[in-house]
């Protein structure tokens, strides 16, 4: 497998196929470096549905993996499928949705939309929000100020300056008198109190951890990263502290590890017990990604397993974290890519 070294710049695997730069323009290659999609395009997207976005010559369609152009790029606005239909700009610079055909599916009559999940898109109709299904159906109003998408069943909405919850149905669950909120994750959704603290509710709205908390962010892998007094730790779902608050820095769990700053103001790793299993020794680090996390240390770039060895030596000037397999680098002004075992491809 070869990736020329002759792209000005290179994106993560997605699908199989990942994007390329070249003289301004954008292609396609494959995980043998072919260039399935030659380089024509001012933009396009990661593939979605077997579809991607393009724009060329200031208008935006769609191309299938064969490089054909699926839909004919005549669209002002436009964004990827999801759930068998995309969001595009009609003629009226209204936001209506196309099918995989490219049969206007949903009339172009909103003043913004966004794609499609769980069945349902928020569109905006008259500077409100509200939620259409996939035939083109009202289904919930739009009176609110905002709204976001359903997650675990309930979507965040704004109502006179306050947050609270809607079910699909489009019923108020949890009344809307919180300054500020987030969609549901694992049973919870992080709120702010009275107090200007943050806290969680549950689906029911009950305040399932009093808001006593700086700062907050959603649950992942059981426990949520919390900020109290200028110091970070983490909580579990019935509002223990499972990790003490006493890090610079932190971030979320992924593959069971959260990158943490210790009063060295290096980036190491924790686990779920609180116990620092990756020393705090590097300059900067990223979450896990299969099995490997992007470091940064004396200026280079590289990665560590989840036992904190250096899988890949830290000699890149810039990487990005893995996806199938591969992750793009730049070494000494030439683009590649590596897979997991450090084997660079690039033409020499």
């Amino acid at each position: 497998m070869e990736v020329p070294a002759l792209y000005h710049s290179v994106d993560p695997f997605s699908n199989g196929l990942a994007r390329v730069h070249l003289d301004g323009k954008v292609g396609f290659v494959d995980a043998r470096g072919n260039m399935i999609i030659p380089a024509v395009y001012d933009n396009a997207d990661d593939f979605c549905e077997d579809l991607a976005r393009v724009k060329l010559n200031g208008e935006y369609g769609y191309i299938d993996t064969n490089g054909n152009m699926a839909i004919p790029a005549v669209y002002d606005g436009a964004d990827s499928f999801a759930e068998g239909l995309a969001r595009v700009i009609g003629l009226n610079d209204k936001w209506g949705f196309v099918d995989a055909r490219g049969n206007m599916a949903i009339p172009a009559v909103y003043d913004g939309a966004l794609p499609f999940r769980d069945g349902l898109a928020r569109v905006n109709l008259n500077g409100n929000w509200g939620f259409v299904d996939a035939k083109g159906n009202m289904i919930i109003s739009a009176i609110y100020d905002n709204a976001d998408d359903f997650c675990e069943d309930l979507a965040r909405v704004n109502l006179n300056g306050k947050w609270g919850f809607v079910d699909a149905k489009g019923n108020m669950a949890i009344p809307a008198v919180y300054d500020g909120a987030d969609s549901f994750a694992e049973g919870l959704a992080r709120v702010i109190g009275l107090n200007d603290e943050w806290g969680f509710v549950d689906t029911k709205g009950n305040m399932a951890i009093p808001a006593v908390y700086d700062g907050a962010d959603s649950f992942a892998e059981g426990l949520a990263r919390v900020e109290l007094n200028g110091e970070y730790g983490y909580i579990d779902s019935k509002g223990n502290m499972a990790i003490p608050a006493v890090y610079d820095g932190a971030d979320s769990f992924a593959e069971g590890l959260a990158r943490v700053v210790g009063r060295n103001d290096k980036w190491g790793f924790v686990d779920t017990k609180g116990n620092m299993v990756i020393p705090a020794v590097y300059d900067w680090a990223h979450a896990f990604a299969e099995g490997l996390a992007l470091v940064k240390l004396n200026e280079r770039y590289g990665f560590i397993d989840t036992n904190g060895n250096m899988a890949i030596l830290a000699v890149y000037d810039s990487a990005d974290d893995f996806s199938e397999g591969l992750a793009p680098v730049r070494l000494n002004d030439k683009c590649g890519y590596i897979d997991t075992r450090g084997m660079q491809y690039w033409d020499d």
